[in-house]
């Protein structure tokens, strides 16, 4: 649904980025690559929290193009883990039953992951907002409505259950790329 100039901006972005991360759910139904196409500039590391390691083998993320790291639990089959290690991925084991991005950060960190894209889905964007790891928040806006009970939001979980606790943003920066609107917002802290 982007046009050229919207995916440039996207990819510039990623460009300036050491890690990006989806999540296992957003790569089985969208198979992204996440790497650096309509720009010049490295590859980010691709971080996929996915907590039993259920990934498909033939994804995108297994390419040559930038390195991979399946994050995942104690409770992911080893033979899930070995496959995905013999498809050339790094795989950390963080947490028991679910991932725990508490501990995961840390270890990103002493990787050199310093500056982290997190591109979605629902899930980890509500991980993300829920533990207070976002410091800023690009939106890049459709010019369609898709509407529907079933379509993915921008943030899942159970939301915030006060507006004490909800993470409140300050407009940065807006303009018009084609027909979409792009919003950039840092977390007022």
């Amino acid at each position: 649904l982007m046009t050229k100039e919207v995916y440039k901006y996207l990819h510039g972005i990623r460009a300036q980025v050491d890690g990006i991360m989806v999540g296992c759910e957003t790569v089985r139904t969208d198979d992204p690559s996440l790497t650096v196409r309509y720009v010049e500039g490295k590859n980010p590391v691709r971080i996929i929290p996915c907590s039993t390691a259920n990934v498909p083998y033939n994804a995108q993320i297994f390419s040559k193009d930038a390195p991979t790291v399946i994050v995942t639990t104690q409770r992911a089959p080893l033979e899930r883990i070995e496959k995905i290690k013999s498809l050339g991925a790094e795989v950390l084991i963080v947490g028991e039953d679910l991932v725990d991005f508490e501990k995961l950060l840390p270890l990103l960190y002493e990787k050199g992951i310093k500056k982290l894209m997190v591109e979605g889905g629902a899930s980890i964007n509500w991980e993300f907002m829920r533990l207070g790891f976002v410091d800023e928040l690009r939106l890049i806006h459709l010019p369609v409505v898709v509407g529907g009970e079933n379509v993915p939001t921008l943030v899942g979980g159970e939301g915030f259950k006060s507006l004490k606790k909800i993470l409140p943003f300050s407009i940065v920066n807006h303009f018009v790329i084609d027909n979409f609107l792009i919003t950039e917002w840092k977390v007022k802290r």
